[in-house]
């Protein structure tokens, strides 16, 4: 048995152990798999590995996997997340800035800020101490023209609310505390203002300088966006984030050309190509300091990211290679530069670009010589062409299932047309570059030769984000679902039988995937009201049917709806149902939302309330949407009563609006935001049903229109309830949910009730 081969064993160990802490038990389960593995395999494999080694991966995967338990941050006693009474409270907080700031979606710019001390806080009863000591990393968010000037290192104060970040309230949503643990934070800062501690820290210098000068030179001639797209290309989205539009970002990852805007590989490559090719004459020494001096310079540039290090790591492999004269092993070497980039920091196990990365290399480097292969009626240039995003592709699909729910289904179409274009721009985004270090007018002037190549790119991804299933969504797949496509691939890789009938892998690939989602869908029955700060939002699943009560406002659509569908497999809405009553002019109505949801998915039917007549000149563009899909537009009359499914819903009033359901055996009432007095008239008018389930905002409910409703359920859509109505309906025991306690609520048949978030508190503790 060769070191090699003991080598490569004990770092998958180390590697499935780091992995197996998705488990509570995973570690004792690699070992118990060493043991099981060491009694067994030597007798079926006697030129294989010895049992001694096979004892040894099984500890090593156990070290592992509490080695990542001891390096997953925890804040201590003095960081600032632990100030409690600093909480939702103005603090000003100093510390140093420790990343390029980048610019949000609502237009406001984050950087992580290290924390040293907390000054002040105002309003509080109970003053704290100036110029208390903390410890600790926070998310900070602060005004576009406030940001604008950070750069690493920078030591400033941020005056702004102090808060702790929360779990994910609705099923799909993005889980903000736990993307802040993961990256060593546990609080966050809302900014207002920003002051600088100390004048001279402007003059200083760093590898933010180089960016700047870069990016501003490339800008200078070719404007937004072409100028940082073209900087995103060479430097990586990561450094040029604030310059680059969230937009673009999006629009690149929707058709699968992420990677694009990513420092790996690509740059790698071409760096190391560009200088061996120019020291070609010269020593071997005098080849592989100029390929070092200038790795170095590009990961000082494109910063310690996880993709960034990988490659470079693995030039500086095959910088070895070159000056001894030997062979590289490519997998080999990928295999080592994962341990060595995990050993340093385990926690990349979870970081899903270090994922995809090490994914895309491996299918690089054992797919596409066979892709060539069965290609070999093209010319190589083109068919690597095609093999390249393919093979990319099908390692990296798996994961991109598990992670987004979605598929691109032109993304290889998208990235065979860009090859060209994207070798163009990068290779002239290089030279441009180190143009603008020696003179920034000489790098503005190359860089607008690349105008044409940039915005054609940007057109065609543009074209092809808006083509009819762009992005489909396949639903949520489970561990064991990922680890048995995963498997699948590895066994057509290794298997020589399966080489030739790859079709085979692929037909029970989609059979992992497409059967359990389908037979989900054809059996489920769900009612889902989602945890919304503003207007209230229901979802009904029946059969592979789909019913959407309300979108929200446009963030909600983005960031609540959208998620939750993609979750869901969901691609077409069947019903919608807007329940928006008129409001003033300077209040945002919900069909922005619709707006939002109309723009990747169609709609069947939409019912709207005839009495909406906020923004009324936004309802022929939804109108015309809906018509654009195919789809039926159409009014709800008060009184009239629509079947969605199996569920029957009526209008009982359009101003309020009053809306009820009969969902199976129970009888659901939604109220919106209604006066006491207009409560007290709906009570005494009467045709009002009683209701088993009531959903409403939370504000306070009248005594009169809670006798006449009884409800056995209330659920409070908004982030609070009225003391006086929680203590009304505890007395008639009636149980109530709250979104800012207990995030989305479903419903089934067969489960009744359940929660996104399980609350520790009673419900008394509530209110």
């Amino acid at each position: 048995m060769s070191a090699a081969t003991s080598g490569v064993i004990l770092c998958l160990a180390y590697i499935i152990g780091l992995l197996s802490t998705a488990f509570t038990w995973g570690g004792y389960a690699v070992l118990a798999l060493g043991v099981g593995a060491a009694a067994v395999l030597p007798r079926l494999w006697r030129k294989g590995p010895k049992s001694w080694l096979w004892l040894a991966a099984g500890f090593v995967g156990l070290l592992a996997s509490l080695y990542f338990q001891a390096r997953v941050p925890h804040p201590a006693a003095n960081d600032i997340s632990q100030n409690d009474r600093a909480l939702q409270q103005v603090v000003t907080v100093r510390g140093k800035v420790e990343s390029m700031p980048r610019l949000t979606r609502n237009q406001r710019v984050q950087f992580w800020l290290k924390a040293t001390q907390l000054d002040e806080v105002v309003g509080s009863d109970r003053p704290m101490d100036i110029g208390k000591e903390v410890t600790g990393k926070l998310y900070v968010t602060v005004p576009l023209l406030q940001g604008t000037a950070l750069y690493p290192d920078q030591a400033i104060a941020v005056t702004g609310t102090l808060y702790k970040p929360e779990p994910a309230a609705n099923p799909g949503g993005f889980d903000f505390k736990a993307y802040l643990a993961q990256e060593g934070a546990f609080a966050g800062l809302k900014g207002r203002q920003v002051s600088f501690a100390d004048e001279e820290t402007a003059s200083q210098w760093g590898w933010w300088t180089i960016r700047q000068r870069i990016i501003r030179s490339q800008t200078r001639w070719l404007g937004v966006p072409e100028g940082p797209f073209i900087s995103a290309m060479v430097l990586g989205s990561q450094t040029v984030n604030l310059y680059l539009s969230p937009q673009i970002r999006d629009m690149f990852a929707r058709v699968g050309l992420a990677h694009a805007l990513a420092a790996s590989g690509f740059q790698v490559s071409l760096i190391l190509g560009i200088v061996l090719t120019l020291t070609r004459r010269l020593s071997a020494r005098t080849q592989f300091g100029s390929g070092v001096l200038a790795l170095a310079f590009f990961l000082g540039l494109a910063g310690p990211q996880a993709p960034v290090l990988r490659a470079a790591i693995m030039g500086f492999g095959a910088l070895i290679a070159l000056v001894a004269q030997r062979k590289m092993k490519p997998v080999n070497s990928l295999l080592i530069t994962a341990t060595l980039l995990l050993l340093f920091y385990p926690l990349w196990i979870r970081d899903l670009s270090f994922q995809l990365s090490f994914l895309a290399t491996l299918g690089l480097l054992v797919t596409v010589p066979a892709l060539m292969k069965g290609l070999d009626w093209l010319p190589p240039l083109f068919a690597s062409v095609i093999a390249i995003p393919i093979a990319a592709s099908l390692w990296t699909l798996p994961l991109q299932l598990y992670a987004f729910k979605v598929i691109s289904p032109y993304s290889i179409l998208v990235n065979v047309i860009s090859t060209i274009l994207v070798t163009i721009i990068s290779i002239g985004g290089f030279i441009s570059a180190i143009a603008a270090l020696v003179w920034p007018l000489a790098g503005s002037a190359l860089a607008w030769l690349l105008y044409y190549p940039a915005h054609w790119l940007i057109l065609l991804v543009e074209f092809f984000g808006k083509l009819p299933g762009n992005s489909v969504a396949v639903g949520a797949i489970s561990t064991v679902q990922l680890i048995a496509l995963y498997g699948l691939i590895c066994l057509v890789w290794l298997v020589r039988w399966l080489h030739r009938r790859w079709w085979l892998a692929g037909i029970v690939a989609i059979a992992l995937v497409v059967i359990p989602v389908w037979q989900a869908k054809a059996t489920l029955f769900r009612v889902t009201v989602l945890a919304t700060a503003r207007e209230p939002v229901m979802l009904i699943q029946e059969n592979g049917q789909v019913a959407l009560i309300n979108s929200g406002d446009a963030n909600t659509a983005r960031f609540v709806v959208l998620p939750f569908l993609q979750q869901e497999g969901i691609n077409k809405i069947d019903w919608a149902v807007s329940t928006e009553a008129k409001a003033t002019n300077s209040q945002q109505t919900a069909n922005s939302g619709w707006a939002t949801i109309l723009d990747r998915l169609p709609i069947a039917t939409f019912y709207d309330n005839p009495s909406s007549k906020a923004n009324s000149s936004n309802q022929p563009s939804i109108l015309s949407a809906v018509q654009a899909s195919q789809g039926i537009y159409q009014t709800l009359a008060t009184g009239q009563t629509v079947q969605i499914g199996s569920t029957t819903l009526k209008l009982i009033n359009a101003e309020l609006p009053v809306l009820q359901f009969q969902i199976k055996e129970q009888s659901w009432l939604l109220l919106g935001s209604v006066q006491p007095d207009q409560q007290n008239a709906l009570a005494t008018k009467g045709g009002l049903p009683k209701s088993l389930v009531l959903w409403w905002s939370g504000q306070r409910l009248t005594p009169n229109l809670l006798k006449v409703l009884q409800p056995g359920v209330a659920i409070a859509s908004s982030n609070s309830v009225d003391s006086q109505t929680a203590t009304q309906l505890r007395k008639a025991k009636a149980q109530v949910y709250s979104a800012e306690r207990d995030g989305a609520i479903q419903w089934t048949p067969s489960g009744g009730f359940e929660t996104t978030l399980e609350s520790t508190e009673n419900e008394a503790s509530l209110f």
